[in-house]
């Protein structure tokens, strides 16, 4: 029996949470470049929850020069919504694919309601009001070689 080496290790899926504004920084850096479609979408009202269905660009794995770029089916859930509100999406084009370039928080007076912010590509947004922040990232597939075979460029 040989010594198991780096690279056979099985990379673990991410399931992290946020609960202030320095943790949805963290979750933004790893949900960047991440697409969806206007049907991955669910605003559960009466349960004050938000949730997105991603293919997110797997930015944790992209010094590994194992494979090609990956991407990964992954849920974004966003907690405690007391509303939500869109721009520049047309929830009925099911086709229309959406990139999601950033997730933020800012919070409104002293306390911790504020809104949790997805900007999107071509000035596209999602603001949900939220009493507190609490938001979860966990992939629920194995990863994937991109479709694009690159990884995400705005040069």
């Amino acid at each position: 029996m040989s010594d198991a080496r780096f690279e056979d290790g099985r990379e673990s899926p991410l399931n992290l949470g946020a609960q202030d504004a320095e943790d949805v920084q963290v979750l933004s850096a790893l949900v960047q470049d991440a697409v969806f479609t206007a049907t991955d979408m669910q605003w559960e009202p009466a349960r004050r929850r938000f949730s997105l269905l991603l293919n997110r660009f797997r930015w944790e794995d992209e010094g590994a020069s194992r494979h090609a770029p990956e991407r990964v089916r992954s849920v974004l859930v966003i907690e405690n919504v007391l509303g939500l509100a869109s721009q520049g999406i047309d929830r009925k084009d099911a086709d229309l694919i959406l990139s999601l370039l950033s997730v933020s928080y800012e919070p409104e007076g002293e306390g911790p309601e504020g809104h949790v912010l997805l900007t999107l590509a071509g000035d596209g947004a999602i603001r949900a009001r939220v009493e507190a922040p609490e938001l979860r990232l966990r992939d629920v597939t194995r990863p994937y070689l991109a479709p694009s075979g690159r990884r995400p460029d705005h040069g």
